[in-house]
């Protein structure tokens, strides 16, 4: 049975769609309008009590029952866990996947991510601090990224749930106003994740 998918384009819907791909899994795409606060209906309050995407159902959860997971993070490490893909068994493994992973869900994400709301500010007062701010602290991420990639190959080393959580953000670089040229591993690997076909379907994909 597919996975239930409630989502819309954005990079942590991205994540998702992107992961579902690379691990075979069969899902269908609900798109959640958030630009219509469709993720305000009681429906999606359900599987979603924080009405954020992603979220999915899983109608063949543990036991065969069917789950709900909300939250991009926690969506991929059930994923991981219930294919055995991209995550890793051994503990000791798990710690850099964990780490990347927890990376992006408070920095990788929450800095663009304010960064995305100052750029659409038409009055450029309220901008210019805002802006300068957290562009500051999106590229200092991005260089952490790009420090962590000249040793290895993926963020965790093989190929994890963590790459997938980071590119959902990293796809979005031309909207922070960063030229991953800047940032050579970064874009190395960036190249790297996009020429995958699984994860390019991914990204393809209509979300709405």
């Amino acid at each position: 049975m597919s996975i239930e998918l409630y989502t819309w384009n954005t990079p942590n819907g991205r994540k998702i769609s992107a992961a579902l791909e690379e691990m075979g899994l069969p899902y269908n795409v609900h798109p959640v309008n958030i630009s219509k606060d469709e993720q305000f209906a009681p429906d999606f309050l359900k599987i979603s009590p924080n009405n954020k995407i992603p979220a999915i159902v899983d109608p063949e959860g543990p036991g065969g029952q069917p789950i709900s997971i909300f939250e991009s993070g926690a969506i991929l490490i059930y994923l991981g866990q219930k294919t055995g893909q991209f995550w890793p068994s051994d503990i000791r493994a798990q710690i850099p996947v964990l780490e990347w992973l927890m990376w992006q869900m408070a920095g990788f994400g929450p800095m663009p991510g304010q960064v995305h709301h100052f750029i659409a500010l038409e009055n450029e007062e309220d901008r210019r601090y805002g802006l300068a701010r957290y562009m500051k602290e999106t590229r200092r991420l991005y260089g952490v990224a790009d420090r962590r990639l000249a040793d290895v190959e993926f963020f965790a080393g093989p190929l994890s749930i963590a790459d997938f959580a980071i590119l959902g953000w990293a796809w979005r670089h031309t909207r922070h106003q960063v030229d991953l040229a800047d940032f050579p591993n970064v874009k190395r690997w960036y190249e790297t994740m996009m020429a995958r076909p699984a994860t390019k379907r991914g990204f393809d994909v209509s979300l709405g």
